[in-house]
């Protein structure tokens, strides 16, 4: 019999859109001899509905006005139910694995996972503590310096520290890291609410944008270098696919060039020395361990241009998943095509449940 997958969509984020287009490529191409997919959305305002219709209708919300193919349900914390439970009728339907392809806040970060986790269900991806871990940039931040791993310069404050003395912060700041400084909201993805400051003007400015995504932000100094990203698969016993280079077409690789513009470019392999990429290779798997990963993660790294350091970026625990977002194309190129990658992490999924 064919094993049921709970794709879930949409969600309440910032980057609900993106998770459409994910969805729709993950839906698609996860492999129909093995699995049954079972599409379940997320509203903006966090109202779940089964899907029946057609994948192609996520994308623009075209699937909330496919009205006759949405069932209202839930994800059952009852663990004897095994899965969901339809409100129209209260039939139960056992679930096999949970593919969680939710991008930022409230699936991203912990939440869906820990829900999952009551629920008794195997899923897709980091278990809740590395997923928030990963989330929050500044808690990551400390355990890699805690770690000796290479990165950024940063700073970070909450709006009440903000709002008490908001000068002294934006001084110290910029005191500390000099300028540019990116300018960060600590839980969001897509890049969702990051800016580059030039001066304290554009500091404070960028810190009341970054605010209206987030209550605490992280500030880091400007790497110049190059931009790259190696994908990382598995749980005991995680690979690392080959590196990519991330050219952006805007100023820095900000939500419009990553999926508005299709303008940027994606490099496979980086062009970079043999012996800089293994490193990179080695230090995505290094990360991934000390985080806590497990099934996937999308590690990205600067490498700075005056002097070839290897500088972390930050992980992504659900990153990008169309068909030609940076982690499956770099599976892809390192020999896992799209269909089998999905179908091994659906398999870490349940190994790792059981």
């Amino acid at each position: 019999m064919k094993k049921k997958v709970l794709v879930l969509f949409g969600g309440v984020s910032s980057e609900h859109e993106v998770s459409l287009s994910s969805a729709c490529s993950v839906i698609k191409n996860i492999p129909a001899d093995k699995y049954e997919v079972i599409p379940m959305g997320i509203t903006k305002d966090g109202r779940f509905y089964l899907y029946k219709g057609s994948p192609d209708m996520l994308p623009d919300e075209n699937w909330l006005r496919d009205e006759k193919n949405l069932i209202p349900a839930v994800i059952s914390c009852d663990r004897s139910h095994h899965g969901i439970i339809r409100l129209t009728d209260g039939e139960i339907e056992k679930i096999d694995a949970v593919f969680p392809v939710l991008h930022g806040k409230n699936g991203e970060d912990g939440t869906m996972q820990g829900l999952l986790e009551i629920a008794g269900l195997p899923y897709v991806g980091c278990d809740t503590a590395s997923s928030a871990v990963c989330m929050d940039k500044a808690v990551t931040n400390a355990m890699m310096d805690l770690s000796g791993v290479a990165q950024a310069k940063w700073v970070s404050f909450d709006k009440n520290a903000y709002s008490a003395d908001k000068e002294a912060l934006l001084k110290n700041a910029a005191e500390k890291l000099g300028f540019p400084i990116f300018v960060k909201p600590a839980n969001a993805g897509s890049s969702v609410g990051i800016s580059k400051a030039k001066s304290l003007a554009e500091l404070e400015e960028a810190c009341e944008k970054a605010f209206e995504h987030d209550k605490k932000l992280v500030l880091e100094e400007g790497i110049v270098g190059m931009e790259v990203e190696c994908a990382v698969l598995g749980n005991d016993e995680p690979i690392a696919s080959v590196v990519g280079e991330v050219v952006p077409c805007n100023e820095f690789y900000d939500y419009e060039a990553k999926y508005l513009a299709n303008e940027s470019e994606l490099i496979i392999p980086a062009g970079l020395p043999e012996e800089v990429l293994n490193s990179i290779r080695e230090t995505a798997i290094r990360v991934y361990k000390i985080l806590g990963c497990s099934g996937l993660t999308r590690v990205d790294f600067f490498v700075r241009s005056s002097d070839g350091a290897i500088m972390l970026n930050e992980p992504n625990t659900i990153p990008g998943f169309t068909s030609i977002s940076m982690y499956p194309k770099l599976f892809a190129a390192s020999g896992i095509p799209y269909s089998e990658l999905l179908d091994r992490l659906i398999e870490l999924a349940i190994q790792k449940h059981q």
